[in-house]
């Protein structure tokens, strides 16, 4: 029988092996190209934090290459009680694929305005009549997920991939990312050329509140642009102290933005993120380029999540396997992940680039 403290060091040990893989798997984006096809993974699996994410990436080419998977690639992930609710079963001999969970706990106050009145309820405690409850991760545990290859039984739903033709956008795309722009308090300006905005494929002006774009261009550059201005007002905006970094990270993430929510619709615009990624990456000052792309990873994750989760638009699946529902206590939150083998984001060193003062435009192609 297994002690307390026994099973205590076991998990403390599987955390620290799971630190250990993200930190080997962090550290091997060493180019835009390792970055650009990070990227393309995380946006098939966003309902998954970025590091889970990676995680998940690299135990199931780790799978693959010992032959214990048919494909490079996985397709729908879940747990072992979701793929049982699916009517499929963890095939016997396949290892799951680690990653971080939470540890919640329940907290009350009876004045939660003052972030010193909250306390910790025992696991039986009941609040007081006058109190708040709220839930808060207090920890991470270890959790198991496991591709849809390596399980059988009842078939699960195909999702339909987008067609799209060489240059064409997807019905809505525009529309959606430009009503978002508009809802932000930016007027949406579309030009001949570059040439009206200084050269660059889009411009973002804080001062007259105007996000151009130039229509020259196919489809795809034309969405690609709008979605990389809408990234600039969402995360950039000069007003926001915690938006004054280096412009070479501001366009790192606008850039990355876009990529995900093109890898979402089916689109490849890597032909154009990776040269533009490793030329801005490489202009932070005294930072190397692998450290300024691996600190956006979540940043990037969660702002073209909430873009996502605002649009009507035809998108890939998410990793989420079709038909998957959950009891009432599995339920999270939008832009986390699903069930009780959500994982939650651990804590990795965050790169701090050169400050520059943040000027009032931000363009893409300069």
């Amino acid at each position: 029988m297994v002690t307390n403290d026994e099973g205590r060091a076991a998990r403390e040990a599987k955390l620290e092996y799971l630190h250990d893989t993200l930190a080997t798997t962090v550290e091997a984006l060493v180019s835009a190209e390792d970055w650009v096809r990070a990227l393309e993974f995380a946006a098939r699996f966003r309902s998954r934090s970025f590091n889970n994410t990676l995680l998940i990436w690299v135990q199931h080419e780790a799978a693959f290459e010992a032959g214990k998977v048919p494909n490079p690639v996985p397709s729908h992930v879940a747990g072992y009680r979701q793929w049982q609710q699916l009517g499929r079963q963890v095939q016997k001999g396949q290892q799951g694929y680690m990653i971080f969970a939470p540890v919640t706990g329940r907290f009350a106050s009876s004045n939660p305005a003052d972030p010193s009145s909250w306390h910790r309820l025992g696991p039986r405690e009941k609040h007081k009549v006058n109190e708040v409850v709220r839930t808060r991760m207090v920890g991470a545990r270890p959790a198991y997920v496991w591709d849809v290859t390596q399980t059988e039984g009842d078939p699960i739903p195909e999702t339909p991939a987008p067609k799209l033709l060489d240059g064409e956008a997807p019905a809505g795309l525009w529309g959606g990312l430009a009503a978002q722009v508009e809802a932000l308090g930016f007027e949406v300006v579309q030009v001949s050329d570059a040439g009206q905005i200084g050269g660059a494929d889009g411009l973002t002006d804080y001062t007259t509140r105007q996000v151009s774009v130039r229509t020259d261009v196919t489809e795809v550059n034309q969405v690609a642009t709008l979605v990389h201005e809408l990234a600039h007002v969402l995360m950039h905006d000069p007003k926001d102290e915690e938006a004054r970094q280096h412009r070479g990270v501001r366009e790192v993430e606008a850039e990355s933005v876009a990529l995900m929510i093109g890898a979402a619709h089916g689109l490849d615009t890597s032909g154009y993120t990776i040269p533009y990624v490793a030329g801005w990456a490489s202009s932070v000052k005294d930072t190397e380029p692998a450290e300024v792309i691996k600190a956006t990873g979540e940043r990037v994750r969660k702002t073209a999540l909430g873009i996502l989760d605002r649009l009507d638009t035809f998108q890939v699946a998410n990793g989420t396997p079709p038909g998957l529902t959950r009891e009432l206590s599995d339920r999270v939150a939008p832009g986390t992940d699903a069930g009780r083998e959500r994982p939650t984001v651990p804590s990795v060193p965050v790169v701090e680039p050169e400050i520059e003062p943040v000027t009032v435009f931000a363009g893409r192609g300069l």
